[in-house]
Formats: structure tokens, sequence, C-alpha cells
């Protein structure tokens, strides 16, 4: 799934490239697409995109009123989830390949919102006026890229678990996942099973460094292409590295595998040697 700098990156990119770009019509293309009933679609007709943000994993399109009396601005809420993208949409099939949903702007371009696969979970919402206190976004803990240290140990106090998990819950940080859950842990040198309330103040202090510096260099990199690039792609020591050669030290990157995800570690880096059992009820080292 896209995360923090993906979609950071991909939302500049549209606003560069459609920004200003006066709505015709929204379509919604399955029957899934559309997640919200009011408002209506139909009120964005005739807007300007005003600007292209982010907010966790979400893309947020905002399309301001003419005047005053037009009423709020409306704010349509992409969530691409694992397979979705959102990108120009040249030929404008009525029966686009994985279509979701369309908007077509006056100048006769539009942007596709496709989904590779059979889930169809990608969706939209459009939301009126302030969207921070509502749904999808209001469950939503601070982006990520946003977190200072005070707040990142109430957090990690506040929510003890695993730290692998409490990186990849949207609950508590806001734009990360689990390909930039296994990098920032082996950044960090602390194992994927660390107990978040256990952490020192030397290793929040690493972890906070960690965040920091992964979502940085992930972000550099998808500034440097034209469309969001594929998971295997982008930058890292861990993720999508099992069984080679850590870059840190040398010794073999392993693996706890689990039904939808894996979870990728340095045993030398970031367990003290230890080989994490591969199954979900061993009891982990810290």
């Amino acid at each position: 799934m896209p995360e923090l700098p993906e979609i950071q990156a991909h939302a500049e990119r549209l606003e560069a490239d459609f920004g200003g770009a006066v709505l015709e019509r929204f379509t919604p293309l399955s029957f899934t697409a559309l997640k919200t009933y009011a408002p209506a679609p139909e009120a964005a007709n005739g807007r300007a995109l005003s600007g292209v943000g982010r907010r966790g994993k979400h893309l947020l399109l905002r399309f301001d009123p003419a005047s005053a009396a037009d009423g709020e601005q409306l704010t349509f809420v992409v969530h691409l989830m694992q397979g979705g993208r959102l990108k120009p949409d040249v030929k404008q099939s009525p029966k686009a390949r994985g279509g979701v949903a369309r908007w077509r702007f006056a100048d006769g371009r539009a942007l596709l919102l496709t989904e590779a696969g059979t889930e169809r979970k990608a969706g939209v919402w459009v939301l009126g006026g302030p969207v921070e206190e509502v749904e999808p976004l209001a469950h939503l803990g601070p982006d990520a890229d946003t977190l200072g240290a005070p707040e990142l140990a109430r957090l990690l106090s506040e929510h003890p678990m695993r730290l692998h998990g409490f990186l990849r819950d949207q609950r508590i940080v806001a734009g990360l996942g689990r390909r930039l859950a296994n990098e920032i842990c082996h950044r960090a040198k602390l194992s994927p099973f660390a107990g978040t309330a256990k952490l020192g103040p030397d290793e929040v202090t690493a972890l906070l460094d960690a965040i920091q510096g992964c979502v940085a260099e992930g972000l550099a990199f998808e500034r440097t292409l034209d469309e969001m690039s594929s998971s295997k792609d982008r930058p890292g020591s861990a993720h999508h590295r099992v069984g080679e050669p850590c870059p840190v030290c040398g010794d073999t990157i392993r693996s706890v595998e689990y039904r939808a995800y894996t979870v990728a570690y340095c045993p030398t880096c970031q367990t003290n040697g230890k080989i994490l059992a591969d199954n979900t009820t061993s009891k982990f080292l810290k």
C-alpha cells in the first residue's frame, strides 16, 4: 500500500498538473466507489481544484466555491488502499479497466481512479467544510512527519504493544505501513517486537530519528519520479530484502511471516543475534 512519502509526492504532482482546473463532473464507475451521500459530488461541478493535499494515506482533492454564496469548500477524500492509483485519464473509456471513479474537467482532461485486483476497497468520500474531524479522517493519529520527541514518547507510553504494530496503526500514527515499519525498526536498531512502553529515552530518540529519516528518504526518492513507484523499487535496507545481506552489518535479513504481511529484520542490528520464531504465538525478544 502506498505510504506517506508516495501519497505526499503524488499529491504534489497532481496539484502541479491539475491545480486550477474546473471540475465538469465526477462519475463513480463502480458500485463501491462513493462512500458518502451528502454533500452530493455534483455540488463541486463548476468549481476549480484549489489544491491537492494529504492526511495519513489519504489524498485530499479540494474544490473551493467561486464565491461565499456558493457554500463551503468541498473535498474529495481518496483512499487508494493496496492496488489503487489516481492518474491522468487519457483514453476516458466508458469501461475503463479497473475503473473506480473519474473526475472530468472543463478543459477536456480527466483523472481516473483505478484499482487492481478484485477486492474493491479503494474509495471516495465527499466532505464539506473542515474534514479533520469527519470520517474517514477523524480516527487518524498525528501524521508521522509531524511527530516531535515528547509526543512520540507519550504515544509509546499510552499504547503498550509491539513496536511494528504500533508503527502500522493509523489510529496512533498516520501515514506509515508495512514497508516503513520494517525500515524504521531496522534504522533505529530496534526489534520489531520491542515493547513500546519499555523503550528508554535513547531508544525513543533513535526511533524518532529513524521515522524522520525513512520518511524523508522515501519522499526524496518519490519526487524524482513522474508517477508513483512500485513497492519493490522503493529505497530500503530490510523490506523486500529477506535473504540478502544487511547493508549495515552483512548479516542475513530474516523474516517473520504472517498471512497478510512480512516482518523483515536483521538479527545482528536489531535482536542481539537472536532469530525470531516464525509464528505469531512465540515469545519474542524485546
